[in-house]
């Protein structure tokens, strides 16, 4: 998927177009890609993005959760910006990727004290 067809010209975007954006730090480094978005089966809320770096040819790497409310999407980077460095993730709770995460409120809540964010479900 190419992050041109990020571009659009209103606030929607279908999830499939969102797996495999760039992340970037606040200085515009890369710092992974979304490897999937976690929705809430009832509400329908996006509530985590799933960071991907790491590995050689997807083996051996992680997956790091990341409060959907923390992405900003730049048009110039082509991608979404975390305020946040790529040192600060690789300490996050993380799960391997051929791995389940135990998505919960109480997984939720360390990821969302990791980085300092209310939950939003609190």
């Amino acid at each position: 998927m190419a992050n041109a067809d990020l571009h659009q010209s209103h606030d929607l975007i279908a999830s499939d177009m969102v797996v495999g954006t760039s992340v970037y730090d606040m200085n515009g480094n890369n710092i992974g890609s979304i490897e999937r978005i976690i929705l809430e089966k009832r509400g329908g809320r996006v509530a985590y993005a799933v960071l991907s770096f790491g590995g050689f040819l997807g083996i051996g790497h992680d997956h790091y959760p990341l409060p959907w409310e923390m992405l900003n999407y730049n048009t110039d980077l082509g991608g979404f910006q975390v305020n946040i460095t790529k040192e600060q993730v690789e300490g996050a709770p993380r799960y391997p990727a051929d791995r389940e995460f135990a998505w919960g409120p109480e997984s939720g809540r360390r990821v969302y004290d990791y980085y300092g964010i209310a939950p939003y479900w609190v």
